[in-house]
């Protein structure tokens, strides 16, 4: 099976755009589509009579049977010898795994009405940046500490821009393992960083915004929409440049319910 950067190549995407884009259009990574379609193939496998699930085991790619094992009672609550022996269960497994299970339904009901799309050319700015990893709902403990460093300088009041960069999807890692990049723009350009602060340069070209309203939470699957229902038919591809969330409001003084953001996703149009 080809790695993430391959098919990354093939499809003329970065990895990280690459693994996005094939998320939200399939509601699954590369990996767990790998991961399902392998069972997939061990049930079948394990359909014909004088199948060995050693045999079927290495055919599908896994290391051992033991393998093998882990993964149909961790996915199916089912060994492979119950699955080979039982024809029922067998085939319900492989109706589930036919397709991707993607998010809960309600979230990937086609929209009714287009999505209020605008492509614009935003300005480069600059921002002050700390990248944390962690649980998603302590990330934001990272931009008290940037605004922290900025009142130092006396640049506090002098704040523009307040954004941040998902560097994993924290539908897909475990709680803890999340890293995003929390940014600050105050209008200018710092000479000297103290570590772990650094500058990343944002904007410049051409970008798909998208005004989200709502949890913040659920940026991931705003910006899933966007790339699943508004890319395909817009006349343009995805750029290689950062995809941004800009934050409008402040989460301790606005109700959830009415929080805004500018969902910002780098594009192009093909051939430029």
């Amino acid at each position: 099976m080809p790695d993430l950067e391959t098919l990354a190549a093939i499809a003329h995407q970065s990895p990280f755009h690459f693994h996005r884009l094939y998320r939200a259009l399939t509601g699954e990574t590369p990996g767990r589509t790998v991961a399902r379609l392998r069972l997939l193939q061990a049930l079948q496998l394990l359909g014909h009579a004088e199948s060995r699930v050693t045999d079927v085991a290495l055919n599908v790619g896994y290391e051992s049977p033991q393998a093998l094992a882990r993964a149909c009672r961790q996915a199916l609550d089912a060994t492979p010898s119950a699955l080979r022996e039982d024809a029922g269960l067998r085939s319900h497994w492989q109706q589930q795994l036919s397709l991707p299970v993607g998010d809960q339904a309600d979230e990937r009901v086609p929209l009714r009405v287009p999505l209020r799309v605008t492509v614009t050319t935003l300005e480069p700015f600059d921002v002050v940046a700390l990248r944390r990893k962690g649980a998603f709902e302590d990330l934001d403990q990272a931009f008290g500490e940037v605004f922290a460093w900025a009142a130092e300088q006396g640049w506090a009041g002098q704040l523009q821009h307040l954004v941040g960069i998902a560097r994993t999807d924290h539908r897909d890692v475990p709680a803890g393992e999340c890293v995003f990049d929390c940014g600050m723009g105050f209008g200018r350009t710092p000479q000297a960083l103290p570590d772990p602060l650094q500058t990343l340069t944002l904007g410049g070209g051409a970008y798909a915004v998208l005004r989200h309203v709502g949890s913040y939470a659920r940026l991931e699957m705003a910006t899933d929409t966007l790339l699943r229902d508004w890319l395909p038919d817009s006349g343009h591809v995805l750029r290689d440049a950062e995809l941004y969330y800009h934050y409008l409001d402040d989460p301790e003084e606005v109700p959830e319910a009415i929080l805004r953001a500018d969902i910002c996703v780098p594009v192009e149009r093909p051939g430029t």
